[in-house]
């Protein structure tokens, strides 16, 4: 009987764990500006923008990640929050080049950023 109630015990502390700790990184909700560009040339190249679209078409279309170039430079890793996941190269190769206004949640972690796309669009031009 004794074991019963101190599984019951150690059972309800585990549910309140989770419960408790499981919202705690549900992401931040930002809008981000800059160019949507290949990964590779993002870190290999230390581009701040694409040289030309067709480059980082291109390189999506092989196979290459993707991501967002910040003008903070902050470097954007588009992510799914479906499980299982799925690569967001779709989502982003029609703005592949060109700078764009992404909003959705954003995670950090262990020096990288991501982000759940909610909403992009081409940036509106400045005037």
């Amino acid at each position: 009987m004794r074991i019963q109630k101190a599984a019951t015990v150690v059972v309800a502390v585990c549910v309140f764990a989770v419960l408790t700790f499981a919202g705690s990184d549900a992401g931040k909700s930002i809008s981000v500006n800059g160019y949507v560009l290949d990964s590779a040339c993002a870190f290999t190249k230390g581009l701040t923008k694409p040289i030309i679209a067709q480059c980082a078409q291109a390189c999506a279309k092989a196979g290459s990640p993707l991501v967002i170039l910040a003008d903070n430079g902050t470097i954007y890793w588009p992510i799914a929050d479906t499980t299982p996941s799925a690569g967001q190269n779709e989502k982003l190769l029609p703005f592949a080049g060109e700078r764009v206004t992404a909003s959705g949640k954003a995670y950090a972690r262990g020096g990288s950023t991501a982000i759940v796309i909610e909403k992009i669009a081409a940036e509106a031009e400045k005037k």
